[in-house]
């Protein structure tokens, strides 16, 4: 009996101690960590990539692999994503995939930095010309081989290209065609892009990519160190945003940061000409830090938010002033014209939608102009209650008085003082009011009739 008791508390103890080892054991096991872009590449994009491939190094992933689909995104971010894949510990393969996927603009650069470079069949990549600032059109080549348009637009289309031509000779990929992509928006299939020696294989899925780059020798940290792939039999663990990447996600989008700043800026406005209300102020100060917080990280034309701030200043005055809807015209043309010129990008999905724009037009024009101008009149307006809505009631004198009598002001009797002698029967008119004495004045200087 003893002898069974024994077994069964040695073979308990070897159960638990294998419980609580497999899940280590599992953790520790290679792994390649799987990252998906979806979209516009933004500030969200980035904190997402940046900080998951800095947690990769730190658990031993032995491979990262960002699958993307994108029409592009923000210069900054695209940058941001490009450092931390060349300076990451972890090799860093992109794959554009499912089928049906792009990896257009920024979206180019970064397939061009990481290590190695796969597209799905059916997808496509290319058109990295980089949008001028403030709306206008990328430059082109001229006939006799220089590109058109200003020098602050040549600047740009330079610095492009001498970045995405340093991307491919460090990847040892085709130089030339990464130029043709910055000058002339060029673009490639994924076979076209395979047989240009722009990609390194084609992948339709992340395990074939794993199979397709086993035994592959690859570059890391640009300082010549060299590690051969071992990707066959890596599991994949798919790496899904957390609450801080979705949280930057929803604010950082153009048209919720927008709407949010106009919240906050009208529960701001009621708050001061209705003091006391809380609600407007505390709801319109959270819209506000939370819409600054997002235009932090965007990038914002200053000539944009003048205009922005002008038009509903103009709107303000044509509530208080009688400008015959003159200011009230030019305070929605100065919104709408600020409302387009508010974010200082031409990236696809970093623009404001003209819609929404305009339904904030005509909704700041009501809300600035009937609603302020209402809440002006209404503080300006003759006091309803408490002791200064007695100021300006009319009453009669009940007995003649050298100073000071009984009057009836609104059916109540008062004790009433007036400078002047008063005779019975005489209207008055409330002046002021002294704790239980009002202040009265003759409304008239003719005798009461008999």
């Amino acid at each position: 009996m003893r002898r069974m008791f024994a077994a069964m508390v040695r073979r308990s103890w070897l159960l638990l101690l294998l419980a609580c080892c497999a899940p280590n054991a599992f953790a520790s096991a290679p792994s390649a960590w799987l990252l998906r872009i979806d979209g516009a590449i933004g500030p969200a994009s980035a904190d997402y990539v940046t900080r998951n491939l800095t947690a990769a190094a730190g658990q031993g992933a032995a491979l990262v692999i960002v699958q993307m689909d994108t029409p592009g995104g923000l210069e900054t971010s695209m940058r941001g994503i490009v450092q931390t894949i060349l300076g990451s510990a972890v090799p860093v393969a992109c794959l554009v995939a499912p089928s049906g996927a792009r990896a257009a603009s920024a979206g180019t650069y970064i397939l061009y930095a990481c290590h190695i470079a796969a597209m799905a069949n059916a997808t496509h990549l290319g058109a990295a010309t980089p949008v001028a600032i403030g709306g206008a059109r990328p430059s082109r080549p001229a006939d006799n081989g220089q590109d058109s348009g200003d020098a602050m637009e040549q600047k740009r289309i330079n610095d492009a290209t001498a970045y995405i031509r340093a991307l491919a000779q460090l990847r040892g990929r085709n130089a030339d065609w990464a130029e043709r992509a910055v000058r002339g928006a060029a673009t490639l299939t994924a076979r076209e892009a395979l047989d240009a020696g722009v990609i390194d294989v084609i992948a339709q899925s992340p395990e074939q990519l794993l199979q397709a780059i086993d035994g592959r020798r690859v570059a890391l940290r640009n300082q010549g160190e060299v590690l051969q792939l071992h990707t066959a039999n890596l599991h994949i663990r798919v790496i899904a945003q957390d609450w801080r990447s979705r949280f930057l996600s929803s604010f950082t989008d153009p048209n919720i940061a927008y709407v949010l700043m106009l919240i906050g800026v009208y529960g701001l406005l009621l708050e001061f000409l209705n003091p006391g209300s809380t609600f407007p102020g505390v709801a319109g100060g959270i819209c506000l830090l939370l819409a600054l917080y997002a235009f932090q990280l965007l990038p914002i034309s200053y000539t944009g938010l003048a205009l922005l701030a002008l038009g509903m200043g103009l709107m303000v005055a044509e509530a208080m002033l009688a400008s015959f809807g003159v200011l009230g015209i030019g305070g929605v043309i100065a919104f709408v014209i600020g409302s387009i010129l508010l974010l200082d990008t031409q990236a696809p999905g970093f623009r404001i939608a003209l819609p929404l724009i305009l339904l904030f037009a005509v909704i700041s024009c009501a809300f600035l102009i009937f609603v302020i101008g209402m809440a002006l009149k209404a503080r300006h307006g003759r006091a309803v209650s408490g002791a200064e809505s007695w100021i300006g009631s009319v009453g009669e004198a009940l007995e003649d008085f050298p100073c000071e009598g009984m009057v009836r002001v609104r059916g109540e009797l008062w004790r009433g003082r007036c400078v002047k002698p008063v005779r019975r029967g005489q209207r008055l008119i409330v002046i002021g009011i002294d704790g239980l004495v009002l202040q009265v004045s003759p409304l008239d200087e003719e005798e009461p009739s008999s």
